[in-house]
């Protein structure tokens, strides 16, 4: 097939199917690595899939089963991470069972008021539970900050993950 000059033929001016995968898989890592602080989202399975899309691409020529075996690890470490700074941030105040199905509503309630309800609808929720739990206030808003907080160290941790995720993918990918 003859081109005219500055004119592509049609297989050069469609997108190679890689280059999508690829740009499928940075747009998963990226958007797993936000969703390691919103928890509407599953960021650290997005982060391994976008990693284990680009390794598949690449017939797992640069990042190999032993890689993904690591990856997959410490996607599994974050979510057992996350459930454990938040149960320990409740336990250390001695939540009840109300706060912590309070903290929860609070944390997707929270998302309809952007970044700020993400971070106090934790708080709220468990402090609104608890305070129904044992009509104390001061009892309420200590339940309130330890949920809190552990939420907070959990995504701290959750996000320190996915950034090693990253390191070790790179890593993988590069050397």
């Amino acid at each position: 097939m003859q081109t005219t000059p500055g004119r592509l033929s049609g297989q050069e001016e469609s997108m190679n199917p890689d280059t999508f995968y690829y740009i499928l898989a940075a747009v998963l890592v990226i958007v797993g690595i936000v969703g390691t602080i919103l928890p509407a989202l599953p960021g650290m399975p997005l982060v391994f899939g976008g990693m284990l899309l680009a390794a598949w691409v690449s017939g797992f020529e640069k990042v190999g089963w032993i890689t993904l075996t690591v990856l997959a690890v410490l996607t599994v470490l974050s979510m057992v991470v996350d459930f454990v700074a938040t149960a320990m941030g409740a336990k250390r105040v001695g939540a009840s069972r109300l706060a912590i199905i309070g903290s929860v509503i609070g944390t997707f309630a929270g998302l309809a008021f952007g970044l700020i309800g993400v971070f106090v609808g934790p708080f709220v929720g468990a402090l609104l539970g608890e305070w129904i739990h044992t009509r104390q206030l001061d009892q309420a808003t200590k339940v309130g900050i330890g949920t809190w907080v552990g939420i907070i160290v959990g995504t701290v941790f959750k996000l320190g993950l996915a950034f090693a995720m990253v390191g070790v993918f790179a890593f993988a990918w590069f050397f």
